[in-house]
C-alpha cells in the first residue's frame, strides 16, 4: 500500500492525544471550555463596541467616538491571545457566529442604535459580563496550575473592570 493511500484512511489523530503539558486531558478540555465561553463573550462585546463607534451621535460623539475605538480595538487585540491558549492546550477555537452566539453570556448589540447614554450603560454591562466569565475559570485553571492562563486571566480581569468603571463614571450624574 502506497504512503498517500495509507494517510487517505488512516484518519488523523487529534492534536492533543498524548499531549503531556503537565495538566490532565479532563482539566484541559474545562479550561478551553472556559475559555471558548471568554472568546465569545469579547468577540461580541468587540462587535457592540464597534456597532457603537459607528452608530453615536450627539453632543458626546467626538469623545464617545474615540473611546469606543480604544476599547474596540483592545478587545480585537484580545480575542487572538485567547484562541490561542485554546490551542494550546490541545483544543479547537470557536470561531464562527453561530458558535459565539452559543457560547456568549452577552445580548447582540441592538438593530437599532440606542442613545449615546444607553450605548454606554450597554458596554459597561458587556465588560462586568466579560469580567464574571473570566472570573468564573479562575478556580478551574488555579486547581490545574495553569500559570498562563491565570495570567491571561488576570489581563482580562484588569481591562474589563477598568472599563467598566470607566463607562459607569460617565453614568453618573
Amino acid at each position: 500500500m502506497s504512503a498517500s493511500r495509507k494517510r487517505k484512511d488512516t484518519p488523523p489523530t487529534p492534536a492533543h492525544v498524548g499531549m503531556d503539558i503537565g495538566i490532565s486531558g479532563k482539566d484541559r478540555e474545562a479550561i478551553a471550555k472556559g475559555l471558548s465561553h471568554l472568546l465569545a463573550d469579547t468577540y461580541t462585546l468587540y462587535l457592540t463596541t464597534h456597532n457603537f463607534h459607528w452608530n453615536v451621535t450627539g453632543p458626546m460623539f467626538n469623545s464617545l467616538h474615540a473611546m469606543f475605538m480604544v476599547q474596540y480595538t483592545e478587545l480585537w487585540n484580545a480575542v487572538d491571545p485567547i484562541a490561542e491558549r485554546i490551542r494550546s492546550l490541545g483544543h479547537v477555537a470557536p470561531g464562527s457566529y453561530a458558535q459565539f452566539g452559543e457560547l456568549s453570556s452577552l445580548p447582540d448589540a441592538p438593530t437599532k442604535p440606542p442613545k449615546a447614554l444607553e450605548m454606554v450603560r450597554i458596554l459597561a454591562e458587556g465588560h462586568e459580563a466579560v469580567a464574571r466569565t473570566a472570573r468564573r475559570l479562575l478556580p478551574v485553571v488555579d486547581k490545574a496550575s495553569d500559570e498562563p492562563t491565570t495570567d491571561l486571566l488576570v489581563q482580562r480581569l484588569t481591562v474589563h473592570e477598568q472599563a467598566a468603571w470607566m463607562l459607569r463614571a460617565m453614568l453618573e450624574e
